[in-house]
């Protein structure tokens, strides 16, 4: 029987503790005859010895709970008592109480910390705690710091109940000022009497890197069996640091508080922060460890930060269990019903009692589960559909967890390939494909390649190619493009012409292997791209009977005369059919000019008397395509004094036969040309008799002569913009007047006897 006695604490020697004869109801006159004493191990140390006398449980040796007990928080001794004749058996725990014996002690007697000039008010700076042996409210229970007028203590409580004190800036630090600070740091306990102790703290102002590293608790527990092998991963640590470069490289080490036994048992991996087993656990002498580890960036004025490690031991049981798979049938096919049998699985433990009664489980998010069949065997089985697509292979997790305290558990790792069945159609990787093919291509060039998917593997995702019939233009598919079988690359059978067929359709087909095969279609399109392969034909003007067009231009033309136009058209698209317009050749360059964009040829002064009558001009016409194609036009101006009422060349608009049969653009252009200019008289003839009646109104009783009025419009479609149009309207005019003239400002050519000015103000 166990009895709980109230013991003394760490005494003197020979102090009472307990009279085990009354407490166990024995006859104190017959103890020594019985022999009664403690059994003890061997070489371990006597701190308790028994009056034979008296019964009286007494101090033999003065009892130092920090040696006997450590770090636990409760310390008791065990003590086994033998009485023989008759032979009886005791066990009595005496439980060792503590004494503030043992001061506040920080690692060293002098901080060192370099604080940035730039550091913010605030700015906290972890100190390495100090530590007491004691336990209770006689450890470490605050801290005190000398009055300074830079820095304040702010004392933090961890989960564990135990004080840490951070440095807390107040005010901002010059270190152009004052380069060091000193301040005393004061550890106090809780016992009575008060204990202390103290350390100095030098700071050094320094530009530092302003983050220090953090690590994601202040306190980490683990657990490990005492049984674990050296080199084994205790924890993980993990610091943060914000910085970069070397500021944000983290080293790890043990802090100075570390004592001797446990550098012995744990190391620290400075890079990694991996705390690793070095030496050989025993749970019997101590359960717990505790492990202080410090993080500290590799800047110029790196600060540390602590945090600790508590090592929890777990007594183990001596045997594992054993799994053993004595029958296995894989691959299992995905389309397998719920309950298929895939493994016989048999588990063994060599212990006997709780320790040797096992059970037996499968992982997670598998779908297996485990049947008993009879004592120690289990079926493993399907729970449900497989599907090959989704997961090709599964790893089945199978755990053998005996009922010992703390249980053993063995796990064992079992694939499970699963064989596939032509369950998936092909899929195409895009609903459908646009292609832009060059006209005028080399046939049998690629011009594209499709290409599909089919989740199934081996024959089941072999895919074939084909094109579905059909016809364009009148013609069969396959007349146009083919498609490779193998690779989904398709080739153009024929050279094609974007004057033409601008683009078609085809239908692509793409079909596994299986049994029975699936396919899929797909829609491709195909565009022909324009290529300039069209020179510009010249439309207006045309040459009478094969001769040079030939045109009339009075001596009296003012600079800006139109004299005509050059007009052209292109069966090309885009910028291949986008004209220009030059004056190549010319019997005075300084005469006549063409208007780049809409062709119109005027003139760039007035005529001398010296300019020869007969002006030979070629104008060519280039097309914007790499590389441009041109055409070209000879015209020749006769300088006349007065203008016959004859049609010039620049009149005709009937197109050769050559210009009208390559392309119904031509058709196109002189109609959209006829439209528009129809329409723009008709805009300037209403505009005309609607201002010049208001006019009329506003004049009747003054006398005012027929109005002339000019009026400018813009000319949609990219042409010169502000043209003013003079229109004069009286008795003794039967007809208007149109004087086309240049662009603001410039000087309007005489016909029928009257000149005008453009000006801004005009309209």
């Amino acid at each position: 029987n166990a009895a709980s006695l109230p013991p003394p604490l760490t005494g003197p020697p020979r102090a009472f503790v307990a009279n085990l004869g009354e407490d166990l109801g024995l006859d104190v006159s017959t103890l020594s005859a019985r022999r009664f004493r403690i059994v003890s191990r061997a070489g371990a140390r006597q701190h308790l010895e028994v009056n034979l006398e008296n019964g009286i449980l007494f101090v033999n040796e003065r009892i130092d709970r920090e040696e006997v007990c450590e770090a636990r928080g409760t310390c008791l001794l065990h003590l086994q008592l033998l009485v023989e004749s008759p032979l009886e058996l005791y066990r009595v725990e005496v439980e060792v109480l503590d004494i503030n014996d043992h001061a506040p002690t920080f690692p060293w007697q002098e901080y060192v910390l370099e604080v940035a000039e730039s550091a913010v008010l605030g700015a906290r700076f972890p100190l390495e705690s100090a530590q007491d042996p004691d336990v209770g409210t006689n450890s470490v229970h605050t801290y005190r710091l000398s009055p300074n007028g830079f820095f304040s203590l702010e004392v933090q409580t961890r989960s564990d109940t135990s004080k840490f004190a951070e440095l807390v800036l107040e005010r901002a630090l010059d270190r152009e000022q004052q380069r060091v600070h000193r301040v005393l740091l004061t550890a106090l306990d809780g016992g009575v009497p008060e204990r202390s102790g103290t350390a100095h703290i030098l700071v050094t102002v320094l530009d530092a890197n302003d983050n220090v590293p953090a690590f994601d608790q202040p306190s980490y527990g683990v657990s490990l069996p005492e049984d674990a092998p050296a080199g084994t991963l205790v924890i993980q640590l993990n610091a943060t640091d914000l910085d970069e470069g070397p500021n944000g490289e983290i080293e790890y080490s043990f802090s100075g508080h570390a004592p001797p036994h446990v550098r012995e048992l744990f190391h620290i991996e400075p890079r990694s922060g991996q705390v690793l087993l070095k030496g050989s656990l025993d749970y019997e002498r101590a359960s717990l460890h505790e492990l202080y580890v410090q993080a500290k960036d590799r800047g110029p004025s790196a600060v540390a930060v602590h945090c600790r490690v508590l090592v929890h031991l777990l007594d183990v049981n001596d045997n594992a269990p054993e799994v053993t798979l004595t029958s296995v049938s894989t691959p299992v096919l995905e389309d397998a019903p719920p309950g298929t049998v895939i493994a016989v699985i048999s588990v063994l433990d060599r212990d006997s009692g709780d320790n040797g009664r096992v059970s037996c489980e499968v992982g997670p998010d598998v779908p297996f589960e485990l049947r008993s069949s009879f004592r120690n065997y289990y079926t493993l089985v399907t729970t449900q559909a497989l599907d090959r697509e989704v997961v090709p292979e599964y790893n089945v997790s199978i755990t053998a967890r005996d009922m010992g305290s703390p249980a053993l558990l063995t796990r064992s790792t079992l694939t499970v390939p699963v064989s596939d069945v032509n369950d998936n159609a092909p899929h195409f990787l895009q609903p459908s494909y646009s292609v832009y093919v060059m006209e005028n291509n080399a046939p049998g060039a690629s011009i594209c390649s499709v290409s599909a998917l089919d989740p199934d593997c081996q024959q089941n995702a072999y895919l074939s190619y084909s094109i579905a019939d059909g016809h364009i233009h009148g013609m069969p598919v396959g007349t146009y493009v083919s498609i490779n079988s193998d690779s989904g690359h398709m080739y153009a059978l024929r050279s094609l012409d974007y004057e033409q067929i601008r683009s078609f359709q085809i239908e692509v087909q793409a079909q596994d292997a299986g049994f029975p095969p699936l396919s899929a279609n797909v829609t491709v399109h195909i565009f022909v791209l324009d290529q300039n392969d069209n020179a510009p034909v010249i439309v207006s003007p045309m040459p009478r009977n094969g001769s040079v067009a030939t045109e009339l231009v009075p001596r009296s033309a003012r600079p800006g005369y139109l004299v005509g136009t050059v007009s052209a058209v292109d069966a090309d698209a885009g910028l291949n059919s986008r004209l220009s317009y030059q004056l190549l050749q010319a019997t005075d360059f300084t005469l006549f000019s063409v208007a780049p964009d809409t062709g119109e040829l005027r003139t760039l002064r007035s005529f001398l008397e010296q300019d020869a009558t007969q002006q030979r001009l070629v104008v060519q016409v280039r097309d914007g395509g790499q590389p441009a194609l041109s055409a070209t036009v000879s015209l020749l101006l006769s300088v006349v004094e007065t203008m016959p009422q004859t049609l010039s060349d620049f009149s005709e608009f009937s197109l050769p036969p050559e210009a009208s049969s390559s392309s119904p653009l031509t058709l196109y252009l002189l109609v959209s040309l006829g439209s528009i200019s129809f329409t723009f008289l008709l805009a300037i003839l209403i505009l005309t008799a609607i201002r010049c009646r208001r006019e009329q109104r506003s004049c009747q009783g003054d006398g005012c002569s027929p109005p002339c009025s000019a009026t400018c419009l813009d000319v949609p479609g990219g042409g010169p913009p502000g043209y003013c149009y003079k229109v004069c309207l009286g008795p003794e005019s039967a007809q208007s007047d149109f004087m086309f003239l240049k662009p603001w400002g410039a000087p309007v050519a005489q016909r029928g006897g009257m000149v005008g000015v453009a000006s801004p103000s005009c309209g």
